[in-house]
This record gives structure tokens, C-alpha cells and sequence, in this order.
């Protein structure tokens, strides 16, 4: 009986510790949902056409030695911003998506860009900092939003 007693206990033991491990799991990766979002000569267009989203969207190549410095510039920028009502943060890669870069007129890298409504509303030249270019879509953010509603007041 003792035998049966302490195997039950053990298999208990066991089932509790793996749930608490796939807790732990799984709230750990729903922590952190920011993303950058890749775009591509298929999906370019029309994430940047979608209705009251800013998109700020950084153009790089693999090959470019300042691309490849800002690290994880980009990523940790998608972290500051999440939260942030229709902000989202996009990457193109030139190399693999020239006809895109093209089309927006890149001719150095890396180059950020905002677009609101499908059309460029601002080029970034400041600093490569995560607290610059977050103040600089937060401001670009807002002045969208001014002009849609002064639009709207038009109507």
C-alpha cells in the first residue's frame, strides 16, 4: 500500500511540475509580442494602404555594413511602440524586394520611412537611437491623427 501511495504522489509530483514548466512557457512568450513586421513586393502595398495605421518602415539590404549595425535597433523600437493604437513597424529587405524600394524612391541604406493612408508622410534622418526614432513616429502619429480629424470635421 505504502508503494502504491508514493507512486501516486510522484506522478502527481511530476504532473504538477510539468504544468507549472508549460505555464512558465507560455507566459513568458506572451509577453513579449512586438514585432517587426516583414514586408515583400506581395504585401507592401497594401499594409500601407490599411485604414488609420502608421506604418514606419525601415529599408536595409543584407549586404550594408550600417544595416547591419543597428543590431537590434528595429526590434527594440517594435517593443516601445507596442501598445501604441494603429503603429506598426515594418522592415523591407532591398535585395529581395528591389521593385518595392524602387517604387519609394531608396537609394541608400538604411532609410526609414513613414506612411499613413498609402502615402509617404515623412523621411527620418535623426539619430539611430530606439528613444529618437520612438519620439519621431509618436509625433508623426499624432499629426496623422490631427489632420484625419480635421478632415473629418471638414466632411
Amino acid at each position: 500500500m505504502d508503494l502504491v501511495l508514493h507512486l501516486r504522489l510522484r506522478l502527481r509530483h511530476r504532473s504538477l511540475l510539468l504544468f507549472v514548466v508549460v505555464l512558465l512557457v507560455l507566459i513568458s512568450s506572451y509577453g513579449v509580442t512586438a514585432e517587426v513586421i516583414t514586408l515583400t513586393a506581395d504585401t507592401f502595398s497594401d499594409k500601407i494602404k490599411e485604414k488609420d495605421t502608421l506604418w514606419f518602415v525601415q529599408f536595409c539590404v543584407p549586404w550594408c555594413k550600417h544595416c547591419k549595425n543597428l543590431g537590434t535597433l528595429w526590434a527594440d523600437l517594435a517593443k516601445t511602440v507596442e501598445g501604441e493604437d494603429e503603429i506598426e513597424i515594418g522592415q523591407v529587405d532591398c535585395g529581395a524586394s528591389k521593385s518595392v524600394c524602387s517604387k519609394v524612391d531608396i537609394h541608400s541604406y538604411p532609410t526609414f520611412k513613414i506612411f499613413y493612408d498609402g502615402e509617404e508622410v515623412a523621411k527620418y534622418k535623426g539619430p539611430r537611437e530606439v528613444e529618437s526614432l520612438r519620439n519621431f513616429v509618436l509625433e508623426e502619429a499624432e499629426k496623422a491623427a490631427r489632420t484625419k480629424l480635421e478632415a473629418d470635421r471638414d466632411l
